[in-house]
């Protein structure tokens, strides 16, 4: 039930934020109900998709908690929010090294020759704080991965 839940919250939170890159039903919604509507239904679905995040959480902390009191039937799957858990941090590893790939190939691209007096390219090349920051970033999820793993065991 608590699993269900957090996923019923990541599907909102996400899906909401993907639809937002679907110009075109995007643009028809905003048409028919107008900007500003539209920005407080885009709130609201993703402060819902957090809320139910957050409450699934809660319902497996207190999950945890409660099989710790003597005489409690312990639950079916006690380490599947974690498995999630470690499934979605791999899927944002995955999806950040993509990223990292498409971004250093586009840049190859808009950096190369036809584009070069357009894009004011020096000679020290391409140093942007993106690389930086995306390989931080895999450096702090790697930290999580491993310990939600090393908790596990």
């Amino acid at each position: 039930m608590s699993l269900a839940v957090e996923i019923l919250g990541l599907i909102l939170f996400l899906g909401a934020h993907v639809f937002v890159t679907m110009r075109n039903q995007r643009g028809a919604l905003i048409s028919r109900m107008g900007f500003g509507p539209y920005r407080g239904l885009f709130a609201l679905v993703a402060i819902a998709g957090l809320v139910l995040i957050g409450f699934g959480f809660a319902i497996v902390q207190y999950l945890n908690h409660l099989q710790q009191i003597p005489g409690a039937r312990p639950t079916d799957f006690p380490t599947a929010p974690e498995y999630l858990g470690l499934a979605l941090i791999s899927c944002g590893v995955l999806a950040l090294v993509i990223s990292i790939w498409q971004y250093r190939w586009g840049l190859r691209y808009l950096w190369g020759d036809p584009f070069t007096p357009i894009a004011g390219v020096t000679t020290e090349g391409m140093q942007t704080p993106v690389m930086a920051v995306a390989i931080l970033l895999i450096g702090i999820v790697l930290f999580a991965f491993f310990a939600v793993l090393f908790r596990l065991t």
